[in-house]
């Protein structure tokens, strides 16, 4: 039985964005923003910290000026500071509406940082919000250091929040800026709170430092928090901050007596999203996310997938938009690789995929990757069957790179014994090559995948002379799928990716 809701803000756009190396443009923030509100459903978004730039400015108004034409302006957030009105007077030109005021939660911030009296700074923090007020902008505030605060400072923070329960506050954040909580901390000191406090809206903010942020979110709910502040991916400085995905579906499976409003067949396309746009790569092991977490590996589990289910849990790919897998390497069984060639609709005896699992057991011992669209190709292999013909070759290729030009390919390419050849510039060699390939396929009115990964791994090691192995995933109609080419020359491993999926492109045609 529901017995309450949570307000999830996230704050990927401000705390997720103070990732060492990330800076989203302002285009981006907009788009992340309607991405957020619109798909996933959150409650709110912090979406900067005011003063940092002109570029900033400019993403926030441009937000703002969206939220306000669409009914989200009260959802949007703005981390600001006790300055004597600068921050307020940044809001105002904005158009922002809700400050997310940043002041000191602990005696040892208090003390050495701004160098004040507690009754010094709750003066400056009463007429920032008042300020606020005035202009129309609702208040947050922030208690930064607030968990080292409770450890070593309680009668400080206490003394702080009976001063802001006589102040117009909406809502009073809890940050473990540093990540230093246990679970049982987290529960403790959220619990005392609430009990002296139950009629005020507190936020948990967790970071991640010593991995203990989703445990310590789960605490913070069950001692009455009445909202998180999570980021996707976990962005965030140093560690991270709580995981979006994995607190969501934590949520949805263990606290069945709290409501949230989170859309989770949207986190997985918006996990991919801010991959993209922010360059901080999801680890392939990353719960709900990661590219491995819906994949069996040992062949034992594709076994039990196909008898009841034996090796699923709740946690269901197509709760987040996504499928199960099964890999192929040097642990799959013959279940592993039925269920990969019931995908691609072919069919083999007993003796025959006895065979084939053989030939993916060796190839796995060598540290070979096999991808599902590899299966044809080892099957002719290792059966002799000709099953693959090998309509497209790629028959020869002249790739310049030049400083001060632009780099340009020309190829020769034959498609069902017909020959073309064709020539163009891109942005790289790859990539003048891809479209002199567009050019040819655009005469025959065929639209090619799209491209929308390009891995190159060579062994740990090795000598500038090694194997260089490039994985490329294309996508087709919403279908991704993977080719592999292996070569000592990086672009030409690449090329080889290429020509194998125009293989399998021209075998669907």
């Amino acid at each position: 039985m529901i017995t309450k809701r949570i307000e999830i803000m996230d704050t990927t756009l401000r705390d997720g964005e103070q990732t060492s190396g990330v800076s989203f443009s302002a285009l981006e923030k907009l788009t992340i923003a309607q991405l957020l509100l619109e798909e996933l459903k959150v409650d709110r978004i912090e979406i900067a910290s005011a003063r940092v730039s002109e570029g900033e400015f400019q993403a926030v108004k441009n937000v703002t000026e969206w939220a306000a034409k669409n009914g989200y302006l009260d959802a949007i957030e703005v981390l600001t500071f006790v300055d004597k009105g600068v921050s307020i007077d940044w809001m105002i030109k904005t158009g922002a509406k809700v400050q997310n005021l940043l002041t000191k939660g602990s005696l040892n911030h208090l003390t050495h940082q701004l160098k004040k009296t507690a009754s010094q700074h709750f003066k400056e923090i009463a007429s920032a919000i008042s300020e606020a007020a005035k202009n129309g902008i609702e208040t947050n505030v922030y208690l930064e250091d607030w968990s080292n605060g409770m450890r070593n400072s309680k009668g400080y923070v206490y003394e702080f929040l009976e001063f802001l329960s006589t102040q117009a506050v909406k809502r009073i954040m809890l940050p473990d800026t540093l990540g230093v909580l246990t679970p049982s901390e987290s529960f403790k000191f959220v619990l005392e709170i609430k009990t002296k406090y139950p009629n005020l809206h507190f936020d948990f903010h967790a970071h991640n430092d010593y991995d203990l942020s989703v445990s310590n979110v789960m605490e913070a709910l069950k001692a009455g928090a009445d909202g998180l502040h999570l980021t996707v991916n976990g962005m965030g400085e140093r560690a991270g901050n709580a995981p979006l995905a994995s607190v969501v579906a934590v949520i949805n499976d263990f606290i069945p007596e709290l409501e949230i409003g989170v859309n989770e067949k949207a986190l997985n396309s918006v996990s991919t999203l801010l991959e993209t746009f922010s360059g901080f790569r999801i680890p392939v092991n990353k719960p709900i996310v990661g590219e491995n977490v819906f994949t069996q590996t040992a062949g034992i589990h594709a076994d039990g997938d196909n008898k009841n289910n034996l090796y699923f849990n709740d946690l269901l790919p197509e709760r987040f938009g996504r499928k199960r897998e099964y890999a192929l390497g040097k642990s799959s069984g013959k279940a592993n690789i039925q269920k990969n060639l019931q995908e691609l609709g072919l069919h083999l005896n007993d003796d025959d995929l006895k065979k084939v699992t053989q030939r993916i057991i060796e190839l796995g011992d060598k540290k070979q990757k096999v991808t599902k669209e590899d299966l044809p190709y080892i099957i002719s292999d290792v059966l002799n069957s000709n099953l693959i013909q090998e309509t497209v070759i790629i028959n020869s290729y002249v790739l310049t790179h030049s400083n001060g030009l632009k780099p340009s390919t020309s190829i020769s390419l034959t498609i069902e014994e017909e020959t073309f050849e064709e020539n163009a510039q891109g942005d790289g060699q790859f990539d003048a090559f891809m479209n002199a390939i567009r050019k040819i396929y655009k005469k025959k009115k065929v639209e090619l995948p799209n491209l929308i990964d390009y891995a190159v791994r060579i062994p740990p090691g090795s000598n500038s002379d090694a194997l260089c192995e490039t994985i490329i995933t294309w996508k087709e109609h919403g279908e991704k799928f993977k080719t592999r080419g292996l070569d000592s020359d990086q672009t030409v491993s690449a090329i080889k990716a290429t020509e194998k999926m125009l293989n399998i492109i021209q075998f669907k045609i």
